[in-house]
């Protein structure tokens, strides 16, 4: 597999500037990264760099905390899918999640499901063994198109347990329902090693980094 056509090429930084998105879906477009992933407010900019491409606009959706209304939530999400987003990355209102309001949980995922493409952030690092594979079960449930690991935010997670994580989070959905792994991944070692514990898509501001076109990395 060549790694780059699976990463979703990222810049979350609070500091970005136009001229950082642009040249984002610049490299994304020249190394052939699957996606570009920004915050909400860049998505009509990347969405006009990577026209004619196949390149992917991915946003953030209350990130990355996941602690808003839902509303707030689904207006967000709707108003970058005006702005072209091809899919969104929301965060697990994982407050509710730790109560065991289940139903809740599965029901506002439900509803952002419905917006776009879904790749729900489970945030691995507060989550048991247990809780792990009954997020990715009710984000499946939910109708969403994959469960993605962790913000890369706090609580930070090693690598050793990132693997672990992803291959509860494969028992939990079973062999076709996609994984993105993100939160660390800042070498080529590390990406094979996501890969082969059952992700199919990566997340990281470390992109050039990994395939080789740059010694610098970042945190997600």
């Amino acid at each position: 597999m060549e790694i780059a056509k699976i990463i979703d090429h990222t810049n979350l930084n609070a500091d970005a500037t136009k001229e950082d998105i642009i040249k984002l879906c610049s490299e994304a477009k020249q190394y052939d990264f699957r996606s570009v992933c920004v915050n909400p407010k860049w998505a009509g900019l990347a969405k006009a760099e990577l026209e004619g491409t196949d390149k992917k606009v991915v946003v953030v959706i209350d990130w990355p905390v996941g602690a808003s209304l839902n509303e707030a939530r689904i207006f967000e999400a709707e108003a970058a899918k005006k702005e072209g987003a091809d899919e969104i990355d929301p965060v697990l209102d994982v407050g509710n999640f730790k109560m065991g309001n289940y139903d809740l949980v599965l029901n506002e995922l439900r509803e952002l499901a419905k917006v776009l493409p879904t790749k729900l952030i489970i945030e691995t690092g507060y989550l048991s063994d247990e809780e792990i594979k009954k997020a990715a079960f009710l984000v499946k449930e939910a109708g969403c198109y994959c469960v993605k690991t962790s913000t890369g935010m706090e609580p930070k997670v090693d690598i050793d347990r990132k693997i672990g994580h992803i291959r509860i989070m494969r028992e939990a959905v079973g062999p076709d329902f996609p994984i993105k792994a993100a939160g660390g991944i800042s070498t080529m070692e590390d990406a094979k090693r996501v890969v082969e514990a059952g992700a199919n898509i990566i997340g990281t501001s470390s992109a050039l980094k990994i395939i080789g076109a740059s010694q610098e990395g970042g945190s997600y």
